[in-house]
């Protein structure tokens, strides 16, 4: 029997908090890491941990995925999501959703529910009603932080905020039957145009799960991790390869950043290991198993 694992991140980049914004965090990561645990510590499945997690971390400010994500150039909020389970590389992705309160939820009903793995925009809510899936006002998901944020941001010019923690949320796992999944939700990028959408919703860029390698959720410039199929590269290094969890994980990083790019990688595998790595400032992140857990946010 594997030993169950429950890795998490909750974005990536510059890091420079604010004590009381850096103990939000971790607390929302402690509670991320309680929701998955007690369905892991139990026998269940990897699937639903992942999604309990990634729901947990929807649902907390401090994170730019569902309430607390970021804001587009004309102030809205466009969240995306997707999760993917190890076992049958079934998968499921929402894109430019404004509406569902818990956009990981909808992701998995459209890998249960519908032929398709990715529905976007007004398509996606359009499925999410016929689901039953709750709905939310736009201005559930908007903080006062984000929309100072953006003031920031259009006042520059439009130039990325680098002061600020970006990315994504994130959870993978593996179960005691030697299953893993991964999910990953997103708001994007401050002041995103033109319908932007990044690697997080997209199977084998920002999300990817395969019990034959590993189960990788992504945070970071997902121009870049989308370029390099970051977590399905990560995968294929493992499978074909024959490289190590760890290994194959900097190597991936090492690609991204000679892109130009940076960001984060949270990894499983079937054997119970687990791997992360961030080429930004620090990353936020934990970790729970039947040893313990730790959270961080440096590189500590």
């Amino acid at each position: 029997m594997t030993n169950w694992q429950l890795v998490i991140h909750g974005g990536c980049g510059a890091m420079r908090l604010s004590a009381q914004e850096e103990a939000a965090g971790l607390a929302g990561l402690n509670d991320a890491l309680d929701a998955g645990e007690r369905i892991l510590a139990a026998g269940g499945r990897a699937l639903d941990a992942v999604e309990v997690a990634a729901r947990a971390l929807e649902d907390d400010p401090a994170f730019n995925a569902g309430r607390g994500a970021v804001l587009t150039a004309t102030g809205e909020i466009e969240l995306d999501a997707a999760i993917m389970d190890g076992a049958t590389r079934a998968a499921g992705a929402v894109a430019g959703v404004k509406k569902v309160r818990c956009p990981v939820a909808l992701a998995r009903a459209v890998m249960e529910k519908s032929p398709h793995v990715l529905l976007s925009y007004e398509g996606a809510e359009a499925f999410a009603r016929e689901q039953g899936v709750e709905f939310v006002a736009p201005g559930f998901f908007e903080t006062a932080e984000r929309r100072a944020q953006l003031e920031r941001v259009l006042a520059s010019g439009g130039a990325f905020d680098a002061d600020v923690k970006f990315g994504t949320i994130g959870a993978v796992a593996v179960d005691m039957h030697g299953h893993v999944a991964a999910a990953t939700s997103t708001g994007g990028l401050t002041a995103k145009r033109w319908g932007r959408i990044g690697d997080s919703p997209l199977i084998g860029s920002g999300t990817y799960a395969d019990d034959r390698a590993a189960a990788v959720s992504a945070t970071g410039s997902g121009e870049f991790f989308i370029r390099a199929a970051a977590a399905h590269e990560l995968t294929a290094r493992i499978r074909l390869g024959g490289e190590g969890l760890q290994q194959a994980l900097d190597a991936v990083l090492a690609d991204i950043e000679a892109l130009g790019g940076k960001g984060g990688l949270i990894a499983v595998a079937p054997d119970g290991t687990a791997a992360w790595g961030f080429t930004t400032a620090g990353m936020y992140r934990g970790r729970c198993s039947a040893e313990g857990r730790a959270v961080a946010v440096h590189g500590d």
